[in-house]
C-alpha cells in the first residue's frame, strides 16, 4: 500500500483537514471578541502560531492512534479487519463540514455586521477625538496669538472654499481658485491676519456653523460665497460674516463674464478692507491680471497638480502650456509649469537633469516677466536648496520671496532649520500653526524643531496633534519616537515606531528602538530591511541608524554614499539632527561637513536676512 493510501485510511488528511477548519472558525472567533475586550493583533497572532505549532502533532497523532469503540489505541495493535475508521472518516466529513458552516457564518456576520458596526464607531470615536483636540489646538493658538499680536484679534479673517452651484457641477476648481486668490490677496495687507488656506479649505463640503468655524480658526470674520457658471457669465455671490454675532456684515452678487473675474476679485477684496475698517499703509492689492481664458485653464492646471498623481500632472503640464500659448506674459502660469515639473521628477517621471533645467528656465522667464513675484523666488530656492545642495543661492531667493510676500514666512522657519538655527526658527514655526491650526504639517514641523532643541515634552504634545489631524501622514510618528528615544523610553518609542505609515521610517524607528532594548536580533532584522529599502536611494537613513548605536565607521560608510548618489538631498536635516550628536568628536566628522558644504562655519556665514516674525509684514 503505497503511503498516500495509507494516509488516507488511517484518516490523517482529513484529521488534517478538519485541523484547518477547526483553526479557521478560532481565529475567526479570535478576530471577533478579542477587540471587545481589548486585545490587540498581538493576541490574534499568538493564536494563530499556536495552532500552526499544533498542526504536526495532530496529525502525527492521527498516524498512530485510531478511534475504536473502546477507545483510544495504537494502530499497530489493532486487527485491520475489525477497524472501523470508514465509519470515523464518515464522522469526519459531517464535522469538518458543520465547522466550516460556523466558520463561515461567523466570517459573513463579522464582515457585513460587526466589521461595519465597528468601523462606524471607531470613526465616531476619532472625530470626537479629532474635535476635541482641534478645539483645545484652536484655544491654546488663540491665546498664543492674542498675547503676541493683540490688535488682530478683531482684524481677522478666513476665506472659506467658495460652492460650485453650477448645474453641471464641473467649476470645484473656479470655486476654489476664486478663494484662493481673494486669500492670497488678503493676506498681502499687513493689518489684517488671515488663516492660511490648508485650514481655512478643512471645511469645504461640509455643513459647518460659521461661529463654530470663527472659535476654531480664531477669527473674527468669515469670507464665504458660491460660484454659478453657465456659458461664458459667472454669477459670484460673496458674503462676509462676524462669527461672534453670526450677523452678516455684508454680500454682493456679481454676474459677470469671465474676463471680468480679477475685477471682482479685487471689488471683493476692497470691501472686505472697508468692512473690517482697515486703516492701511498702503493701497489695497490688486490681482495680477491676465488671459481670462489662460487663466481659467491656470486655475483648473492647479486643482488638477494638488492631486500629485502621474496622470493629473500630466493633464495640468498640458493646461499650463495651453494657458502660456494664450498669454505667454503669464507669469504665474510660468511658476505653476515649475511646480509641476517639479512634482514630476519627484514622481520619478522625465529626465534628472532636463527636469531642472526646465524649471531653472520657467522661473527665470517668470521673473522677466514680473520682478516681484514671491512664488518664482521661493520656487528658485526649492531648486537651490533640494535638487543643487546650495544653500547659500537658496538663502537668497528665499529671503527675497518672504521680503515680498508675508505667507512665505513659514519658508524662513523651515530653512533656518535646514541651516541648524533650530532655536531662530521656533517663532517662525509657532506661527505657522497659529496662522493654520488646523494643518498637521505645521504642527508636525514644529514639533521637529521643538525635538531638536530638547523640548521633547512640548513636542510629543505638537505631534499628537499632527497626527489627530493626520493619522497616515509619513514621519509624523517617527518624530514622536524620536522624542520619546531622547526621553529614554524605548519601550514606548517602538510601539509608536510600529504605527508609521512609511517603510523607510517605520524600519529606522524600529532599528535603534530594538537596539536601545538589546533587542539585537530584532535590530538586525529591521537594520537590513532599512538597507535594501534605501541602499540605492536615501542612504543618509541607514547613515543616521549607524550613528545612533555609534557605529562611526557604518555611518560614514553610508553618508559618503549618499554624498556620492548624484541628486542627493539627503543634508538638509543633518545639522540639527540628535542622531549625529553621537559621532561628532569623530576626526572625519567635521572634515565631512566642510566637503559637503554644511560645517558649522559654512552653515553660519550663509546670509538668511529677513524682518524677525513680530516685525515681519503681515506676520499673523
Amino acid at each position: 500500500m503505497s503511503l498516500y493510501q495509507e494516509l488516507k485510511r488511517r484518516n490523517v488528511l482529513r484529521v488534517g483537514a478538519a485541523y484547518v477548519v477547526f483553526s479557521w472558525l478560532v481565529v475567526q472567533v479570535a478576530e471577533t471578541l478579542f477587540p471587545v475586550y481589548g486585545l490587540s493583533d498581538a493576541a490574534i497572532r499568538l493564536v494563530v502560531a499556536v495552532l500552526a505549532v499544533g498542526f504536526l502533532p495532530v496529525l502525527i497523532f492521527a498516524w498512530v492512534f485510531e478511534l475504536t469503540p473502546e477507545g483510544l489505541k495504537k494502530e499497530r495493535d489493532i486487527d485491520r479487519s475489525s477497524s472501523i475508521t470508514p465509519h470515523t472518516a464518515r464522522r469526519l466529513d459531517r464535522v469538518i463540514m458543520v465547522v466550516l458552516g460556523l466558520a463561515l457564518t461567523i466570517f459573513a456576520f463579522d464582515k457585513f455586521v460587526l466589521t461595519p458596526q465597528r468601523e462606524a464607531a471607531r470613526s465616531a470615536q476619532q472625530a470626537a477625538a479629532l474635535e476635541q483636540v482641534r478645539s483645545e489646538a484652536q484655544s491654546e493658538a488663540r491665546a498664543e496669538a492674542e498675547s503676541s499680536v493683540p490688535d488682530l484679534g478683531e482684524r481677522s479673517i478666513a476665506v472659506l472654499a467658495f460652492e460650485d452651484l453650477s448645474p453641471e457641477g464641473d467649476q470645484e476648481y473656479l470655486g476654489d481658485g476664486l478663494a484662493e486668490e481673494l486669500l492670497n490677496l488678503l493676506a498681502a495687507i499687513p493689518e489684517l491676519k488671515v488663516i492660511s488656506r490648508t485650514s481655512a479649505f478643512a471645511y469645504k463640503g461640509k455643513d459647518v456653523n460659521l461661529m463654530q468655524v470663527g472659535e476654531d480658526l480664531g477669527v473674527r470674520h468669515v469670507l464665504e460665497g458660491s460660484v454659478r457658471k453657465a456659458g461664458n457669465v459667472v454669477r459670484i455671490t460673496a458674503q462676509l460674516i462676524d462669527t461672534r454675532t453670526d450677523t452678516h456684515l455684508w454680500s454682493k452678487t456679481y454676474d459677470r463674464a469671465l474676463d471680468d473675474l480679477f475685477a471682482v476679485q479685487d471689488d471683493i477684496a476692497g470691501t472686505v478692507v472697508e468692512q473690517l475698517k482697515l486703516t492701511l499703509l498702503g493701497d489695497v492689492p490688486t490681482t495680477r491680471k491676465a488671459d481670462p481664458e489662460a487663466y481659467a485653464l491656470f486655475l483648473r492646471a492647479r486643482a488638477l497638480r494638488d492631486r500629485d498623481n502621474p496622470e493629473d500632472l500630466a493633464q495640468a503640464e498640458e493646461l499650463l502650456r495651453r494657458a502660456l500659448a494664450m498669454d505667454p506674459a503669464f507669469a504665474r502660469a510660468w511658476v505653476a509649469l515649475a511646480s509641476t515639473t517639479d512634482q514630476q521628477m519627484r514622481n520619478g517621471v522625465g529626465d534628472l537633469e532636463e527636469g531642472l533645467a526646465l524649471q531653472d528656465t520657467y522661473l527665470t522667464r517668470a521673473l522677466e516677466l514680473a520682478p516681484d513675484l514671491a512664488e518664482a523666488y521661493a520656487g528658485l530656492g526649492w531648486l537651490e536648496w533640494v535638487w543643487h545642495n546650495d544653500l547659500q543661492a537658496a538663502a537668497s531667493h528665499y529671503a527675497r520671496a518672504v521680503s515680498l510676500d508675508p505667507s512665505e514666512a513659514d519658508t524662513a522657519g523651515l530653512f533656518l532649520y535646514t541651516l541648524g538655527r533650530v532655536e531662530e526658527s521656533l517663532p517662525y514655526f509657532e506661527r505657522a500653526a497659529r496662522a493654520d491650526p488646523v494643518s498637521a504639517t505645521a504642527h508636525s514641523n514644529l514639533g521637529a524643531a521643538l525635538l531638536n532643541t530638547g523640548q521633547t515634552g512640548r513636542a510629543i504634545d505638537e505631534l499628537d496633534t499632527a497626527i489627530m489631524l493626520s493619522p497616515t501622514r509619513y514621519q509624523t510618528h517617527f518624530l514622536k519616537g524620536l522624542a520619546l528615544m531622547l526621553e529614554g523610553k524605548p519601550a514606548e518609542a517602538l510601539a509608536v515606531f510600529n504605527e508609521e505609515p512609511d517603510e523607510t521610517f517605520r524600519a529606522h524607528g524600529q532599528a535603534i528602538a530594538h537596539y536601545d532594548l538589546g533587542q539585537m536580533a530584532d535590530y538586525q532584522e529591521a537594520f537590513d530591511r532599512l538597507v535594501e529599502r534605501e541602499k540605492d536611494a536615501y542612504s543618509s537613513e541607514i547613515a543616521l541608524v549607524c550613528a545612533w548605536i555609534r557605529d562611526a565607521d557604518c555611518a560614514f560608510y553610508w553618508m559618503e554614499k549618499e554624498w556620492a548618489r548624484e541628486g542627493s538631498s539627503g543634508w538638509a536635516h543633518f545639522p540639527s539632527n540628535p542622531h549625529l550628536e553621537r559621532i561628532a568628536d569623530d576626526p572625519r566628522w567635521l572634515p565631512f561637513l566642510r566637503k559637503v558644504g554644511i560645517a558649522p562655519e559654512q552653515l553660519a556665514a550663509i546670509r538668511f536676512e529677513v524682518a524677525g516674525p513680530d516685525e515681519a509684514p503681515g506676520a499673523p
